[in-house]
């Protein structure tokens, strides 16, 4: 039995309310559900236990941050064996402006969503950080000019 058919109505209506907003109240969410209190914080509880809920954040707004320029970057690898990736893997892990990585089955190895301040510091970025991670032999990158839709997992 998968984890995604053990969850019934109940659950799937409490993951729909945290992920639009992780601080409502255990009344409000109670009520919310159609639960009392008990049941719905004793499932909220599993939830978490089974890392369903990874964890609760603030979503920030990184336009008004100053950071409205957004490409996607394709990179390919000299070498793709497991030591390779992994070097790759880690490496990007030290570098806020990559908001996301991901190994890509297809005609490149990742796919990367990249954050800058505009276009200039994007440059600098790649030139001197995303052009000498490990076993990089190329990339490519695709500025976004509107993002239409970024919005969470579960709704």
């Amino acid at each position: 039995m998968s984890l995604l058919s053990s969850l019934d109505a109940f659950d799937h209506a409490i993951l729909k309310a945290v992920s639009e907003d992780g601080r409502i109240t255990l009344k409000d969410l109670s009520e919310r559900v159609g639960l009392s209190k008990t049941p719905c914080q004793a499932r909220l509880k599993r939830l978490e236990k089974l890392g369903v809920i990874r964890g609760y954040r603030a979503i920030l707004d990184p336009i008004k941050l100053g950071c409205a320029h957004v490409a996607f970057v394709e990179i390919r690898l000299k070498d793709t064996r497991a030591r390779a990736l992994n070097d790759f893997n880690r490496a990007v892990q030290s570098h806020p402006e990559i908001e996301q990585c991901h190994m890509i089955a297809g005609s490149f190895d990742y796919m990367l969503k990249v954050r800058t301040t505009d276009i200039a510091a994007y440059r600098t970025f790649l030139g001197e950080t995303l052009s000498t991670l490990p076993h990089v032999s190329h990339s490519s990158t695709h500025v976004s000019m509107e993002s239409v839709k970024e919005d969470r997992f579960y709704d």
